[in-house]
Protein backbone atom coordinates (compact mmCIF):
# COMPACT_ATOMS: atom_id res chain seq x y z
CA UNK A 1 0.00 0.00 0.00
CA UNK A 2 1.41 3.40 -0.42
CA UNK A 3 2.12 6.14 1.93
CA UNK A 4 1.41 9.87 1.96
CA UNK A 5 3.76 11.52 4.64
CA UNK A 6 1.68 14.41 4.87
CA UNK A 7 -0.12 17.77 7.22
CA UNK A 8 -3.35 17.48 6.85
CA UNK A 9 -4.56 21.32 6.48
CA UNK A 10 -1.75 21.44 3.56
CA UNK A 11 -2.86 22.61 0.52
CA UNK A 12 -0.23 20.85 -1.55
CA UNK A 13 -0.93 17.54 0.88
CA UNK A 14 -4.10 17.99 -0.16
CA UNK A 15 -4.58 18.00 -3.90
CA UNK A 16 -2.23 15.11 -3.70
CA UNK A 17 -4.91 12.94 -1.29
CA UNK A 18 -7.32 14.37 -3.74
CA UNK A 19 -5.76 12.50 -6.34
CA UNK A 20 -5.02 8.98 -4.80
CA UNK A 21 -8.32 9.32 -3.87
CA UNK A 22 -10.21 10.39 -6.93
CA UNK A 23 -7.81 7.59 -8.62
CA UNK A 24 -9.12 5.08 -5.87
CA UNK A 25 -5.32 3.82 -4.60
CA UNK A 26 -5.10 2.65 -1.65
CA UNK A 27 -2.85 4.82 0.74
CA UNK A 28 -2.02 5.15 4.14
CA UNK A 29 -1.71 8.30 5.79
CA UNK A 30 1.19 9.26 8.03
CA UNK A 31 0.95 13.19 9.62
CA UNK A 32 4.21 14.46 9.67
CA UNK A 33 5.33 17.86 11.66
CA UNK A 34 7.85 18.59 9.02
CA UNK A 35 8.87 21.70 10.71
CA UNK A 36 10.53 19.55 13.35
CA UNK A 37 13.01 18.24 10.20
CA UNK A 38 12.97 15.09 11.68
CA UNK A 39 16.24 13.27 10.79
CA UNK A 40 14.26 10.16 8.93
CA UNK A 41 11.87 12.87 7.10
CA UNK A 42 14.74 14.87 5.96
CA UNK A 43 16.12 11.44 4.36
CA UNK A 44 12.95 11.16 2.45
CA UNK A 45 12.88 14.55 1.06
CA UNK A 46 15.71 16.83 2.02
CA UNK A 47 13.79 19.72 1.15
CA UNK A 48 11.99 19.40 4.13
CA UNK A 49 8.63 19.76 2.34
CA UNK A 50 5.63 17.76 2.49
CA UNK A 51 4.11 15.86 0.96
CA UNK A 52 6.32 12.82 0.61
CA UNK A 53 4.44 9.97 -1.24
CA UNK A 54 6.21 6.61 -1.29
CA UNK A 55 4.52 4.48 -3.58
CA UNK A 56 5.87 0.85 -5.44
CA UNK A 57 9.37 1.04 -3.74
CA UNK A 58 9.73 5.10 -4.88
CA UNK A 59 9.38 7.90 -2.81
CA UNK A 60 7.98 11.13 -4.62
CA UNK A 61 8.59 14.45 -3.26
CA UNK A 62 6.60 18.00 -4.78
CA UNK A 63 2.76 17.57 -5.12
CA UNK A 64 2.53 19.03 -8.89
CA UNK A 65 5.14 16.28 -9.97
CA UNK A 66 3.42 13.89 -7.78
CA UNK A 67 -0.21 14.29 -9.30
CA UNK A 68 1.17 14.24 -12.71
CA UNK A 69 3.20 10.99 -11.98
CA UNK A 70 -0.24 9.30 -10.40
CA UNK A 71 -2.73 10.61 -14.10
CA UNK A 72 0.89 8.69 -16.23
CA UNK A 73 0.69 5.71 -14.00
CA UNK A 74 -3.29 5.71 -13.98
CA UNK A 75 -5.00 7.37 -16.59
CA UNK A 76 -8.52 6.87 -15.29
CA UNK A 77 -10.47 8.79 -14.09
CA UNK A 78 -8.56 11.60 -16.29
CA UNK A 79 -7.55 14.52 -14.08
CA UNK A 80 -5.74 16.16 -17.52
CA UNK A 81 -7.35 16.68 -20.59
CA UNK A 82 -5.85 15.89 -24.34
CA UNK A 83 -4.02 18.43 -26.07
CA UNK A 84 -1.42 20.63 -25.71
CA UNK A 85 -3.60 23.91 -25.22
CA UNK A 86 -5.63 22.27 -22.65
CA UNK A 87 -3.06 20.64 -20.25
CA UNK A 88 -1.30 24.28 -20.52
CA UNK A 89 -4.01 25.57 -19.11
CA UNK A 90 -4.12 22.92 -16.20
CA UNK A 91 -1.00 23.82 -15.46
CA UNK A 92 -1.21 27.22 -15.51
CA UNK A 93 -4.07 27.28 -13.03
CA UNK A 94 -1.99 24.95 -10.60
CA UNK A 95 0.59 27.16 -10.55
CA UNK A 96 -1.35 29.98 -10.00
CA UNK A 97 -3.08 28.78 -6.73
CA UNK A 98 0.24 26.83 -5.29
CA UNK A 99 2.73 30.11 -6.21
CA UNK A 100 0.40 33.27 -6.44
CA UNK A 101 -2.52 32.63 -4.60
CA UNK A 102 -0.24 30.50 -1.71
CA UNK A 103 2.03 33.64 -1.37
CA UNK A 104 -0.85 36.23 -1.04
CA UNK A 105 -3.47 34.11 0.61
CA UNK A 106 -2.67 30.82 1.86
CA UNK A 107 0.64 31.46 3.76
CA UNK A 108 -0.53 34.70 5.23
CA UNK A 109 -4.26 33.22 6.78
CA UNK A 110 -2.88 30.04 7.16
CA UNK A 111 0.37 29.95 8.61
CA UNK A 112 -0.93 33.16 10.97
CA UNK A 113 -3.32 31.22 12.02
CA UNK A 114 -2.70 27.63 12.62
CA UNK A 115 0.81 27.09 11.98
CA UNK A 116 2.17 30.02 14.21
CA UNK A 117 0.83 27.94 17.39
CA UNK A 118 1.14 24.92 15.96
CA UNK A 119 4.87 25.75 15.87
CA UNK A 120 4.95 27.88 19.11
CA UNK A 121 5.99 30.89 16.89
CA UNK A 122 4.28 33.53 18.81
CA UNK A 123 1.24 35.38 17.64
CA UNK A 124 -0.59 35.87 14.00
CA UNK A 125 1.17 39.14 12.40
CA UNK A 126 -2.10 41.30 12.08
CA UNK A 127 -0.24 42.97 8.49
CA UNK A 128 -0.09 39.74 7.01
CA UNK A 129 -3.99 38.57 7.87
CA UNK A 130 -5.10 41.78 6.77
CA UNK A 131 -3.31 41.66 3.27
CA UNK A 132 -4.33 37.96 2.78
CA UNK A 133 -8.27 38.91 3.50
CA UNK A 134 -7.88 41.44 1.15
CA UNK A 135 -6.12 39.07 -1.56
CA UNK A 136 -8.88 36.76 -1.42
CA UNK A 137 -11.29 38.34 -2.65
CA UNK A 138 -9.18 39.41 -6.26
CA UNK A 139 -8.86 35.54 -6.64
CA UNK A 140 -12.16 34.53 -5.80
CA UNK A 141 -13.71 37.10 -8.21
CA UNK A 142 -10.75 35.76 -10.98
CA UNK A 143 -12.22 32.36 -9.86
CA UNK A 144 -15.59 33.59 -10.58
CA UNK A 145 -14.73 35.12 -13.86
CA UNK A 146 -13.45 32.12 -15.13
CA UNK A 147 -16.58 29.71 -13.75
CA UNK A 148 -18.76 32.67 -16.08
CA UNK A 149 -17.24 31.01 -19.36
CA UNK A 150 -16.62 27.69 -18.23
CA UNK A 151 -18.18 24.77 -16.12
CA UNK A 152 -15.03 24.06 -14.21
CA UNK A 153 -12.05 26.30 -13.54
CA UNK A 154 -9.65 24.94 -16.27
CA UNK A 155 -12.17 24.07 -19.07
CA UNK A 156 -15.70 21.53 -19.29
CA UNK A 157 -14.07 18.57 -17.57
CA UNK A 158 -12.61 18.76 -13.50
CA UNK A 159 -9.17 18.44 -13.63
CA UNK A 160 -6.36 18.93 -11.31
CA UNK A 161 -6.51 22.37 -11.37
CA UNK A 162 -9.87 22.49 -9.57
CA UNK A 163 -8.10 19.69 -6.98
CA UNK A 164 -5.70 22.46 -6.55
CA UNK A 165 -7.93 25.57 -5.64
CA UNK A 166 -10.43 23.22 -3.74
CA UNK A 167 -7.32 22.32 -1.63
CA UNK A 168 -6.34 25.66 -0.52
CA UNK A 169 -10.22 26.62 -0.44
CA UNK A 170 -10.64 23.65 2.00
CA UNK A 171 -7.82 24.52 4.24
CA UNK A 172 -9.05 27.98 4.79
CA UNK A 173 -12.35 27.49 4.83
CA UNK A 174 -11.32 24.95 8.18
CA UNK A 175 -10.34 28.03 9.49
CA UNK A 176 -13.60 30.36 8.31
CA UNK A 177 -11.64 32.45 6.01
CA UNK A 178 -13.33 32.05 2.88
CA UNK A 179 -16.45 34.39 2.20
CA UNK A 180 -19.08 32.11 0.27
CA UNK A 181 -21.47 34.78 -0.04
CA UNK A 182 -18.65 36.75 -2.35
CA UNK A 183 -19.97 34.79 -5.56
CA UNK A 184 -22.30 31.94 -6.27
CA UNK A 185 -20.63 30.26 -9.23
CA UNK A 186 -17.72 29.86 -6.74
CA UNK A 187 -19.82 28.15 -3.78
CA UNK A 188 -21.75 26.04 -6.50
CA UNK A 189 -18.66 24.94 -7.80
CA UNK A 190 -17.11 24.03 -4.34
CA UNK A 191 -20.06 22.46 -3.38
CA UNK A 192 -20.13 20.46 -6.67
CA UNK A 193 -16.47 19.44 -6.23
CA UNK A 194 -16.65 19.27 -2.10
CA UNK A 195 -19.51 16.72 -2.70
CA UNK A 196 -17.44 13.87 -4.21
CA UNK A 197 -16.19 10.85 -2.58
CA UNK A 198 -12.53 11.91 -2.92
CA UNK A 199 -13.40 14.66 -0.48
CA UNK A 200 -14.90 12.44 2.19
CA UNK A 201 -11.66 11.78 4.30
CA UNK A 202 -10.14 15.22 3.91
CA UNK A 203 -13.46 17.13 5.14
CA UNK A 204 -12.98 14.28 8.00
CA UNK A 205 -9.82 15.74 9.30
CA UNK A 206 -9.50 16.92 12.68
CA UNK A 207 -6.67 19.87 14.42
CA UNK A 208 -6.34 19.36 17.63
CA UNK A 209 -7.24 23.15 18.88
CA UNK A 210 -9.02 24.01 15.88
CA UNK A 211 -12.74 23.94 15.43
CA UNK A 212 -13.91 23.70 12.06
CA UNK A 213 -16.71 25.76 11.25
CA UNK A 214 -20.24 24.05 11.50
CA UNK A 215 -20.96 24.13 7.65
CA UNK A 216 -17.15 22.48 6.99
CA UNK A 217 -18.18 18.94 6.45
CA UNK A 218 -21.83 19.64 4.89
CA UNK A 219 -21.96 18.60 1.77
CA UNK A 220 -24.72 21.54 0.32
CA UNK A 221 -23.43 24.27 2.65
Amino acid sequence: MARLFHAPLSPFCRKVRLSLAEKKIECELVEERYWEQDPDFMRRNPAGKVPILKIDGKILTESAAICEYLEELHPEPSLMPKGADARHEVRRLIGWFDDKFHSEVTAKLLNERVYRKLQGTGYPDSTNLKAGAKAIKYHLDYMAWLLEHRRWLAGDNMTLADFAAAAHLSSLDYISDVDWNRSEAVKDWYAKIKSRPAFRSILADQIPGFLPPLHYADLDF
